[in-house]
């Protein structure tokens, strides 16, 4: 059940790692499909080839091509405009960045987000791969420096809406940015670093999935390399259908129904670990209502990740996802209620 899941749920999220080199080469001027067909042969031909060792090795060199793209565009973009008092003196104060009834919904993702973050299969695969303890807890120090940075790329955005740059899709906007503003050399090495920066996290996701079928799903004396080969290049394929078959109106929106899918896990890997002793009949049973409630809502609402609600008084639009997982956790609850796990007494004892 939970394999299947994380199987499913990671595939629109390597859909968003395509989307964004398909942006990065559509940048370039290819027309038509070409960019996603060099986005879809470059990220199959990267992890059959390399396996885990082709994202561990270029994951470092990654990083610091984003960390340069993204401080240079922080520090240089803004002295193109005045600096940051004229840029955000010319922004449109009218238009706040939430709409009115937009808080809801954004902090309901939020949330929804952070809690499926540690569900997807490929969070545990850097850290399973890792040489020892002494090694992750290296590379956590560095952790809230990264976050930072993130928090400078969405900058970019507003800077690009100041700049005056039109592009026929959203995904469009950083990469026109960076060609407006830098030179073509610089230009390019930004590009760069959104393109790897993509492909590295979607060979871990692929080969996380690959990992959840072969030692779940298949028997032992089936495991081999071209077996995981084989499962990581379906769900880049699967991928690749959500991008050609899924019109979602926003690429972030790809990942945000990943996460309506994968929360479906948290009550069997997280409420699995309390006290109470949830029988397996309630977590199937809640993992099925949940699924069918997430992804049924999702698609009424024209693949949107949100849902409008109103109890009483209270209205707004909500994240699917923790709809979903609510009534999950309430159905396990009710059949354990109902019917209690056999070893409760057991585990009381």
């Amino acid at each position: 059940m939970v394999a299947i899941t994380g199987l499913v749920a990671v595939m629109p999220y390597i859909a968003l790692q395509l989307i964004g080199i398909r942006t990065v080469v559509q940048a370039l001027g290819l027309p038509g499909d070409i960019p996603l067909v060099i986005a879809f042969l470059s990220l199959a031909a990267y992890t059959w080839l390399g396996g885990l060792h082709a994202p561990a090795l270029t994951a470092f060199i990654k990083d610091i091509m984003i960390y340069i793209a993204v401080l240079v565009a922080v520090t240089v973009i803004p002295l193109h405009m005045g600096g940051y008092s004229a840029l955000f003196a010319s922004a449109d104060h009218t238009q706040p960045v939430l709409k009115a009834g937009m808080g809801l919904p954004y902090s309901t993702l939020a949330l929804s987000s952070a809690l499926a973050a540690f569900l997807y299969p490929h969070t545990l695969t850097g850290i399973l791969a890792a040489r020892s303890a002494d090694t992750i807890k290296q590379n956590a120090v560095f952790l809230p420096i990264y976050t930072i940075v993130l928090g400078l790329i969405a900058m970019l955005g507003f800077m690009a809406h100041v700049a005056g740059v039109n592009a026929s899709s959203t995904s469009l906007v950083v990469p026109m940015l960076f060609q407006k503003v830098f030179p073509a050399w610089f230009s390019g090495f930004c590009l760069a670093a959104i393109a790897v920066g993509a492909l590295v996290p979607a060979a871990v996701m692929a080969i996380g999935a690959a990992n959840l079928v072969t030692h779940n799903l298949l028997p032992a004396s089936k495991r081999s390399v071209n077996a995981s080969r084989y499962t990581a290049l379906a769900v880049k394929v699967g991928a690749l259908l959500c991008v050609l078959f899924l019109n979602a109106q926003f690429a972030i929106d790809f990942q945000l129904l990943g996460g309506v899918i994968i929360l479906q896990t948290f009550p069997a890997l997280i409420l699995g670990l309390l006290r109470i002793r949830f029988s397996a009949a309630a977590m199937l049973a809640g993992w099925a209502v949940g699924t069918v409630v997430g992804v049924g809502l999702c698609w009424l609402d024209g693949l949107k990740p949100i849902h409008p609600i109103a109890l009483g008084p209270f209205s707004g639009n909500v994240s699917t996802g923790l709809i979903s997982l609510f009534v999950n956790i309430a159905v396990v609850s009710l059949i354990t209620l109902v019917k209690p796990s056999p070893h409760k007494n057991t585990a009381q004892g």
